[in-house]
C-alpha cells in the first residue's frame, strides 16, 4: 500500500530531481541531488551513475538504511508558492546485471502545496492534522512558516 496519495503520485512523477539525505556509519550526514522514479507500489528508484560506488550508496550499504528525501519546485515566485514532499523511508542498496540503484520503501510522508494550500503528514497511510503559524509575513521576504505539531 502506497502512502502517498494520488495528486501526491502525480506531482512526485511529474519531478526529475530529489535530494537524498543519508548517514555514513561515522554518522556524517549526507544531502544529494539525485534523479528518482515511483514505482507503481509506492516504492521510489533513486538513479544515477554507479550507485554502488557513490556515497548515498556505501552509506545504505554499510547498513544506514533510514533515509529522507525531498522532492519540491516553486509553482509560483509571485507570489510565493513552495510546494513539496517530504519522504523518510527504509533504502536498500540493489546491484541487478552490473548496474545498482536504491529502492526505498516509504514509512512517513507530508506534503504542502500538493493537494490544495495545506500540510499533510501520513505514516502508514494514516494522515493527521498539522499545525503551521506564519511568523514573518515581511514584504521582501517569502512567508516563515514554523509547524508546531506533527501529532
Amino acid at each position: 500500500m502506497s502512502v502517498f496519495t494520488e495528486k501526491e503520485l502525480a506531482y512526485l512523477r511529474s519531478q526529475p530531481l530529489g535530494r537524498l539525505a543519508s548517514v555514513a556509519s561515522d554518522g556524517q550526514p549526507d544531502n544529494a541531488a539525485v534523479g528518482f522514479r515511483v514505482e507503481d507500489d509506492g516504492t521510489i528508484v533513486i538513479t544515477g551513475m554507479n550507485l554502488a560506488d557513490s556515497r548515498k550508496g556505501r552509506n545504505v550499504a554499510a547498513g544506514n538504511s533510514k533515509v529522507a528525501l525531498i522532492v519540491d519546485d516553486l509553482e509560483s515566485v509571485e507570489p510565493w508558492k513552495p510546494r513539496g514532499i517530504r519522504i523518510f523511508g527504509e533504502a536498500e542498496l540493489v546491484l541487478d546485471a552490473g548496474r545498482s540503484f536504491v529502492r526505498i520503501v516509504p514509512t512517513r510522508s507530508w506534503s504542502w502545496d500538493v493537494e490544495g494550500p495545506s500540510m499533510t503528514m501520513r505514516a502508514g497511510g494514516r494522515t493527521a492534522p498539522t499545525t503551521a503559524e506564519i511568523v514573518s509575513t515581511e514584504p521582501a521576504r517569502p512567508p516563515c512558516i514554523v509547524f508546531s505539531s506533527f501529532a
